[in-house]
């Protein structure tokens, strides 16, 4: 692609297509495919990644919140989308969607069959959500009766999946407790499907899950990080391609001298002359203070070039004291070359952390 004269994402789709048929190789022919979008597809773009997406043939999207489900099917998206975090406000919107809730606790199942009723559904789709482990969002083991016994009292909604999320799928470690938590979520899982009238999906595989447990991958898996490219693991990375290249420009090269500072709160004090690269990319836009002052780095014609001083909002600076560069030449923040899990590790973070913090206001360019 043209090398690039402003901050700008460019989003390789080419690359998604990769990885989404790495990983559905790991897949039975008839286990369902559910790529999650939430978070502007992982900081990329939700529109144009599940649009390709939907073309590429997957079954199910999933988003975060309702407002990401309604911009999906404004944009004309028809597969059928999963709500992960619903709140009750938003139900009626939900239906209007044709948006498909998770249900995850009995205030939501309850507040749901009402919305569901009043809106006159018959058999409107929900996904009831166990929690195995990780404690965050789920109905207990034991509310299986009182679930079952709701479910028996309407015919507004019918249960589309059962599902549970892995909490250390990725951790070699943690392999007890991780297949602890599949016992568990098939335990009650039986409970339910053997008392419902109808069949219902399975599914509590994430991407890790898919790569480490094959036997977990029931009726339905679901990808979120393996298809932008990161698979938690450096031999899984192996097989597959980050989507994203975050790249930007050097606007002006400056010589510090010996003594003078750089940037807000003089942050950074020259021990000696440092030739000094100021980049349009700042905290708006993805690149965290926490990064600045020696621990983030970009990359100028192929060289390491670390951020120094404190980053600005719209602005960072970076030493180029033994890179020869000039004003106007590209700088990969990160893509497949310059991994943005190094660049999140170097403040101790992860790439998921990384990635969704790009700003929307960075322009997005795609390669098909």
């Amino acid at each position: 692609m043209l090398k690039a004269q402003e901050t700008v994402l460019e989003i390789d789709l080419k690359a998604i297509q990769h990885n989404f048929k790495f990983l559905k190789s790991k897949l039975e022919n008839n286990t369902k495919f559910l790529a999650v979008v939430k978070a502007f597809a992982y900081g990329s773009d939700a529109i144009e990644i599940a649009k390709y997406l939907e073309n590429l043939g997957v079954d199910y999207f999933a988003v975060a919140y309702v407002d990401e489900g309604i911009a999906l099917r404004n944009a004309g998206i028809k597969t059928p989308i999963l709500v992960l975090h619903p709140l009750p406000e938003n139900f009626n919107a939900i239906i209007q969607h044709c948006l498909e809730p998770s249900i995850y606790s009995q205030r939501v199942l309850n507040e749901f069959i009402i919305v569901a009723e009043n809106n006159k559904q018959k058999n409107y789709p929900i996904h009831i959500k166990f929690n195995t482990g990780l404690n965050r969002l789920g109905f207990a083991d034991t509310e299986v009766e009182t679930i079952l016994n709701n479910l028996k009292k309407t015919e507004a909604i019918k249960v589309k999946s059962l599902f549970s999320h892995l909490a250390a799928s990725e951790d070699e470690n943690e392999k007890t407790f991780t297949l602890n938590q599949i016992t568990s979520f098939n335990n009650v899982s039986k409970k339910i499907t053997e008392a419902l009238p109808y069949q219902t999906m399975l599914h509590i595989c994430n991407t890790s899950g898919i790569l480490n447990y094959p036997q977990a991958h029931l009726n339905m898996v679901r990808s979120g990080i393996g298809l932008y490219g990161f698979g938690n693991n450096p031999k899984i990375n192996k097989h597959l391609k980050p989507i994203a290249t975050l790249k930007t420009s050097i606007s002006q090269i400056h010589i510090i001298k010996k003594g003078n500072s750089l940037g807000y709160n003089r942050a950074f004090v020259a021990n000696k002359d440092v030739r000094t690269a100021t980049l349009p990319i700042g905290h708006a836009d993805g690149i965290g203070r926490p990064y600045g002052n020696g621990n983030g780095f970009v990359f100028i014609n192929g060289k390491k070039a670390f951020i120094i001083g404190n980053v600005c909002m719209d602005m960072i600076m970076v030493d180029i004291t033994s890179i020869p560069c000039k004003e106007g030449d590209e700088v990969i923040v990160f893509g497949p070359e310059h991994s943005a899990e190094e660049l999140a590790g170097s403040i101790q973070s992860i790439s998921y952390e990384l990635l969704t913090s790009v700003s929307q206001r960075v322009k997005r360019s795609f390669r098909r």
